[in-house]
């Protein structure tokens, strides 16, 4: 076996630019209340322009909910001239199968990123860094409806 790093095909970030108007990439990032609850944010971004769908907020994410979201999202992007074909997102234990056949139902391509490596998913992981520097960190949050009125969920 020869040495690692022999990969042929392009690099990841040939590919981001290759692939950027019709990518989307998938986190959840999570937000703390005043009362000490967690809560959880699924959110879309688009790469080429960075415009971000939040998906939902809720304390207990399962594979059912994340199932749901998926497929108010892929309604809402249905209407895109370009249409979306590969999806980023990590291996996080919420996003199901049956979440992942949403998103192939539609004609996405789901690429996960490696284990460990939140550089893969750059452009959600900068988000998450500048929705909490700019809006999160500066805020109290009260409850789930709070911090959906502030992301305009509602």
């Amino acid at each position: 076996m020869g040495p690692a790093g022999g990969r042929s095909g392009p690099s990841w970030r040939q590919f981001l630019q290759s692939q950027a108007k019709n990518l989307i990439a998938v986190d959840f990032f999570t937000v703390d209340t005043f009362w000490l609850r967690r809560l959880y944010v699924l959110f879309f971004i688009e790469v080429a322009t960075r415009r971000v769908h939040f998906a939902g907020c809720t304390t207990h994410p399962d594979g059912a909910w994340a199932t749901q979201q998926a497929r108010q999202v892929t309604w809402t992007l249905a209407g895109r001239p370009e249409p979306i074909r590969p999806l980023i997102r990590d291996h996080d234990r919420k996003f199901t199968r049956s979440s992942d056949e949403v998103f192939q139902g539609a004609g996405i391509r789901i690429v996960g990123t490696p284990i460990q490596v939140p550089q893969a998913n750059g452009i959600a992981e900068r988000f998450v860094r500048t929705i909490r520097s700019e809006c999160l960190d500066w805020l109290l949050i009260a409850n789930a409806r709070h911090l959906e009125r502030l992301l305009g969920l509602h």
